[in-house]
């Protein structure tokens, strides 16, 4: 249940029903029976495909597991992930949806890709010692502070990592200790972050902001540990090596989908065109094939009728193409329609045709499939947090003022 909330409250592979908490404030999601899941449309179309993925054993050998799912999209950067396990920690930030699929875009027509995170919560980001999330590199991030009027501050968006309850209690004690000086503080948070704090008489505004940056919540540093496994092995890899990498694999994928949508196709032609030379030559009425009593008898003499016509089919006839045909029914043989069967293998050789020109300009059909995803799931996904540079605040300065 909690593993499902966190991919949940991610906003792209699951689509939630009920109460799944909030990041935001940092209120936990009702009992797993009370919350309802289904995966999203996002989620089928890049996700999961049983024909590319690589299958085990599962652990009592009865059913088979993926190993890891196909996934056509570069997910690791897009949901971040944090952990620490023996002797290894990771921590990778989540970036944006559209900027993902404009990057991979950019790695298939040659240029390398410079990614920089965003955050569901918003905020503001100083990101020049981002690194390319390696370890070594910092990013400072800023809750977005604004003056409604004299005595008036609004927190509206709050940085990544912290939560609106948490943000509270750093400014109640830094106002404790007498590094700020504010008359009261309410949460107003509902659908949007809404802090008001209310300044103590005769204190300025724009001193405050600078103290809320300086002694409290409103601006953390996060450092960044892009710690991947990669062939069974831990590797430190920069954001951007990711995204080439997860480029690449796509491709392989998308590769690996047409070379199986191609064989589905041949196969279709293949046992149209048998079905159909069975029927226009008569075979089925053949006295030495209605007199064949065993089956190994029905492959010799099918085998006979049929060689004429070898050269025409792309693979051998096997025992078990012959089975298929001798299992229809003698009423869809009598009701045969040539015509209509020579239309299916007019457009499913124009669809062959199709997937051999995608296969031969793979690149092409790669970018042309992230605009797709883009066109079709971008909507509403735009950059929440914005990039600036910072004054770096002085505590000491500001402690003064």
């Amino acid at each position: 249940g909690d593993a499902m909330v966190q991919i949940g409250q991610q906003n792209l592979l699951i689509d939630c029903q009920g109460n799944w908490g909030d990041p935001i404030t940092g209120d936990s999601a009702a009992a797993p029976r009370y919350i309802e899941a289904r995966l999203s449309k996002f989620a089928n179309e890049v996700v999961f495909n049983p024909d590319t993925t690589e299958w085990q054993a599962s652990y009592d050998g009865r059913n088979k597991e993926p190993i890891t799912l196909p996934v056509k999209f570069p997910l690791l950067l897009a949901q971040g992930a944090e952990g620490i396990a023996v002797g290894l920690a990771t921590k990778i930030l989540p970036h944006n949806f559209i900027e993902l699929l404009d990057a991979s875009i950019a790695v298939l027509r040659g240029s390398r890709p410079d990614l920089l995170p965003d955050f569901p919560t918003g905020g503001m980001a100083d990101c020049s010692a981002y690194n390319e999330g390696q370890r070594g590199g910092r990013i400072r991030v800023r809750a977005k502070i604004v003056e409604r009027d004299k005595k008036t501050l609004a927190i509206t968006e709050i940085p990544f990592s912290t939560t609106t309850g948490g943000l509270i209690d750093s400014v109640i004690a830094a106002n404790d200790k007498g590094k700020i000086k504010i008359k009261k503080i309410e949460d107003n948070t509902a659908k949007d972050v809404e802090i008001m704090i209310h300044l103590a008489p005769g204190i300025s505004p724009d001193v405050t902001i600078d103290a809320l940056y300086a002694f409290t919540d409103c601006e953390v540093s996060i450092s960044p540990n892009t710690c991947i496994i990669k062939e069974d092995k831990p590797h430190f890899m920069s954001v951007n090596d990711i995204l080439e990498e997860s480029t690449l694999f796509t491709k392989d994928l998308l590769k690996q989908e047409l070379e199986i949508r191609l064989q589905e196709l041949m196969e279709k032609i293949f046992f149209s065109s048998l079905l159909k030379i069975f029927i226009q030559e008569g075979m089925y009425k053949h006295p030495d094939y209605e007199s064949s009593s065993t089956f190994e008898l029905v492959v010799e003499v099918l085998n006979r009728l049929f060689g004429p016509f070898f050269p025409q089919f792309y693979r051998e006839i096997t025992a078990e193409d012959y089975k298929r045909l001798i299992d229809k029914p003698m009423s869809s043989i009598t009701r045969f329609d040539f015509k209509k069967t020579d239309e299916q293998i007019k457009n499913l050789n124009e669809e062959i045709k199709q997937v051999k020109h995608h296969l031969k300009y793979l690149n092409d059909y790669t970018i042309a499939w992230f605009e797709k995803l883009k066109e079709k799931f971008g909507k509403g996904r735009e950059r929440k947090t914005e990039l600036r540079a910072f004054d770096k605040v002085e505590a000491a300065q500001v402690a003064l003022a």
